[in-house]
C-alpha cells in the first residue's frame, strides 16, 4: 500500500460495508490525523449497514478511536506527534451556540449540512469514521485526549462511545446515594449505566436481560437483581423487587417501545425514566402509566457526552478501577477482517458483546 491511501470499512449500499481503499486525508489547520490502533464496532453501525439509518455511500464507518497522533493541524497546540489518544464519537466545535450554552453533544445539530438525528455525532456519520488505518479529528484541540500511561487500548475503547452514554444515563436520571435503579436491557450500553448506577451510589439495581452471559456480566457490574423478562414480567418482578414503591430512577437502554413503557410503569411517584435508546418507530406514552400526566415524572434522554474532557473524566474513572470494562470486549478481529466481524456482531453470535478491531 502507498503512503497516500490507507483501507477503510467502507458503506456501499444497505446490507454492505466492505473494506476499501481510500486516500489518507489531509490534514487543516484545526485537524488532528491519528494512526487507528483499536477500535471497534457499534450497534448503531449495523443500523447503518442494514439501511435503517442513512449515511451517504462511500463513507467510512465507525466512532470509537483510539490510536496515535500522526500529524497535527498548523493550529493545533497542547499536543504532539506520537501522543496516544483517544476522541470521543461525539465531536463538539467547543464554540457553536450548543457547546456555548453546555450542551456540547448537540454540537452540528441542525447545520448547514442538513438536519440529523443525533447531534453533534459525525464520525461515521457526516464525515468518514474510525474503522480504517487513519482518521481525521476535526477541532482536535476540543476532542483529543491523551491516554495515561499504564492503561492499554482495550481499556479506554469503550470511553468514547458505549461508556460515556451509558454512565450519561445515570448521570441525567439524577441517582442519588440509597436509590433504586432498573436499567432494561444488558447490553454494552446497559451494562454500562448499570455500572454508572452503582457508581453514583443506588443501592438497589435490578437488570432486565435474558442472555445468560449478559446476565452474568450484569451481576459482576454491579446489578443486585436481573429478572429475566422472558420467564417472568419485568414490571411486576420489580414493583415486588421494590415492595410496591417503583424505582427512583428507570433507564432504557434498549430503544424499543415496549421497553420505554415498561421503563414507565416501574416508577415510583416524582421518578425519572432516563432514556439511552434510539428509537426507530413513535413511542406512545399510556395514561395509566403516565398517571395523566399528574405524577411528577421526568422523562429526560441522553446523547453520549463527547468532548477532551469528558474523555478525560472517563479514563480518570477506568484508571482508579472503579470500572473495568474490559470485559465486554469477546472477541478480536483483524481491519482485513471487518466483514466477518460484522457479521458476527450483526447476528449476535457466539455470546458477542464488543469486538476489538485492530489495522
Amino acid at each position: 500500500m502507498s503512503a497516500t491511501r490507507m483501507r477503510a470499512a467502507v458503506f456501499v449500499e444497505p446490507g454492505r460495508i466492505v473494506l476499501e481503499t481510500k486516500p489518507i486525508p489531509d490534514v487543516g489547520p484545526l485537524d488532528a490525523l491519528i494512526r487507528i490502533t483499536t477500535t471497534t464496532i457499534c450497534g448503531t453501525d449495523v443500523h447503518i449497514l442494514k439501511g435503517e439509518y442513512p449515511v451517504k455511500r462511500g463513507l467510512v464507518v465507525g466512532h470509537e478511536p483510539v490510536g496515535i497522533i500522526e500529524k497535527l493541524g498548523s493550529a493545533v497546540a497542547g499536543y504532539r506527534e506520537g501522543q496516544r489518544v483517544i476522541a470521543g464519537a461525539i465531536t463538539p466545535s467547543g464554540h457553536s451556540n450548543a457547546s456555548l450554552s453546555g450542551f456540547h453533544a448537540q454540537c452540528g445539530a441542525g447545520t448547514a449540512h442538513g438536519w440529523k438525528p443525533l447531534g453533534g455525532w459525525r464520525f461515521g456519520n457526516t464525515i468518514d469514521g474510525s474503522q480504517a488505518e487513519y482518521l481525521l479529528v476535526p477541532d482536535a484541540m476540543a476532542n483529543l485526549s491523551p491516554v495515561p500511561d499504564g492503561l492499554t487500548d482495550e481499556q479506554v475503547l469503550m470511553c468514547p462511545d458505549i461508556m460515556s452514554t451509558g454512565l450519561g444515563g445515570a448521570e441525567s436520571g439524577g441517582i442519588r446515594i440509597g436509590d433504586s435503579v432498573a436499567v432494561f436491557a444488558q447490553g454494552p450500553i446497559g451494562l454500562c449505566a448499570t455500572a454508572g448506577a452503582k457508581l453514583m451510589g443506588a443501592t438497589t439495581i435490578i437488570g432486565v436481560e435474558t442472555v445468560p452471559e449478559r446476565i452474568a456480566m450484569a451481576r459482576s457490574m454491579g446489578a443486585d437483581h436481573v429478572v429475566d423478562f422472558r420467564s417472568a414480567d419485568p414490571v411486576s418482578e420489580i414493583m415486588k423487587i421494590t415492595e410496591g414503591r417503583g424505582v427512583d430512577v428507570a433507564i432504557e437502554a434498549l430503544g424499543l417501545p415496549d421497553t420505554f413503557e415498561a421503563a414507565l410503569r416501574v416508577l415510583r411517584p416524582g421518578g425519572t425514566l432516563s432514556s439511552l435508546g434510539v428509537y426507530s418507530s413513535d413511542l406512545r406514552i399510556p395514561l395509566a402509566a403516565f398517571t395523566a400526566g399528574l405524577g411528577d415524572h421526568k422523562i429526560i434522554t441522553t446523547l453520549c457526552p463527547g468532548g477532551k474532557e469528558r474523555m478525560r473524566r472517563l479514563m480518570e474513572v477506568v484508571a482508579s478501577g472503579r470500572i473495568d470494562t474490559r470485559p465486554l470486549v469477546t472477541h478480536r478481529f483483524r481491519l482485513d477482517d471487518i466483514e466477518a466481524a460484522y457479521d458476527l456482531f450483526a447476528h449476535q453470535r457466539d455470546g458477542v458483546l464488543k469486538v476489538a478491531i485492530t489495522p
